[in-house]
């Protein structure tokens, strides 16, 4: 038996997920029973990864370190921002040809991290409530890159375009003022460019995965005050992820012959989300840092494994924010 190297993860991306075992090992081509344990591995490890790859994409507040509406037009806010997962990988074994066998597979830590711009601009500044206002709306928004990574076994591409854009709104329930805290409910669509996946971690054998789509919407119920010199902030939201992919896996096992097998992968899950964030204010600019944690979800696996694929993990995000 040769072992079957299921990706690796680079800084800035992969992976997805896949349908229950039985149903990826039914679709695979050719369909015979030798394929069997490469499909339900292969669809496994990817529906272990979705999870936290959905995590590093959508983060904790939808723009960095803002729980209030802004005030209306022309007030806006621009932020770079780094999400990071603290993260687990399967440390998977050699992969048994012939019918799909259960077993457990330890995890490693691993830290999965993508950057993203973050934008929003006040579009109305609501209506006054004594000494807050309600109803202000903003539009908000923002870019994630995804860099092309080339190796002698590993390479990532995004054969569409590296950059992929987000949109959403923020609705002000109350606007920050010298005596009230802002309280602002927001929902973003954000997503991952196409890309396209391949490992070969030995001679013979390589699972490409093609075409691998992540899609993700979001809401946030989220909450700031300033203190001159700093703020507070905190939020809470659900996360919906929907993968879906073209797999192809080969396996080569001397003397048997080369094993090809394909079959399509798609998933959808949603998670809980809960973060704090602390700022410093610079005038215009401020330095935010923001601590997180998911949970929740169904990410059933065919494996076990020392860490399940739909355990709470811990975000941090930490980066820079303009506001006018």
């Amino acid at each position: 038996m040769r072992r079957l190297l299921v990706a690796s993860v680079a800084a800035a991306a992969l992976t997805f997920s896949a349908p229950s075992s039985a149903a990826a090992q039914q679709a695979c081509s050719p369909a015979n029973a030798a394929a069997a344990d490469a499909c339900a591995t292969g669809a496994d490890f990817l529906r272990y990864m979705a999870p936290q790859l959905g995590t590093a994409l959508v983060g904790g507040s939808h723009t960095l370190g803002i729980g209030t509406n802004l005030g209306g037009f022309p007030h806006f806010a621009v932020a770079l921002r780094a999400n990071a997962v603290m993260g687990s990988l399967p440390q998977l074994g050699n992969l048994n040809v012939g019918p799909a066998t259960s077993r457990n597979f330890s995890v490693k830590n691993q830290v999965i991290a993508l950057p993203a711009l973050d934008f929003s601009v006040g579009v109305t500044e609501g209506f006054s409530l004594g000494v807050t206002k309600v109803g202000g709306i903003d539009i908000i928004g923002g870019a994630t890159f995804v860099p092309e990574v080339s190796g002698s076994d590993f390479s990532l591409s995004a054969p569409d375009g590296s950059l992929s854009i987000a949109y959403g709104v923020r609705v002000g329930l109350l606007q920050q003022s010298l005596v009230v805290p802002g309280i602002a409910f927001s929902w973003m669509k954000r997503d991952m460019p196409t890309l396209n996946l391949v490992t070969s971690p030995s001679a013979g054998d390589e699972i490409a995965v093609n075409n691998l789509s992540l899609a993700t919407s979001s809401w946030r119920l989220s909450a700031q005050k300033n203190f001159l010199v700093f703020q507070l902030g905190a939020g809470v939201g659900r996360d919906s992820y929907d993968f879906d992919s073209d797999v192809a896996v080969q396996v080569t096992q001397t003397p048997l012959p080369v094993l090809n097998a394909s079959f399509n992968a798609a998933q959808s899950m949603t998670r809980t989300s809960m973060y704090g964030n602390f700022a410093m204010n610079l005038v215009l600019l401020k330095i935010v840092a923001e601590v997180g944690q998911v949970s929740g979800g169904d990410a059933a696996t065919f494996h076990t494994y020392d860490k399940a694929a739909n355990a709470k993990r811990l975000y941090a995000t930490a980066g820079l924010r303009f506001s006018f």
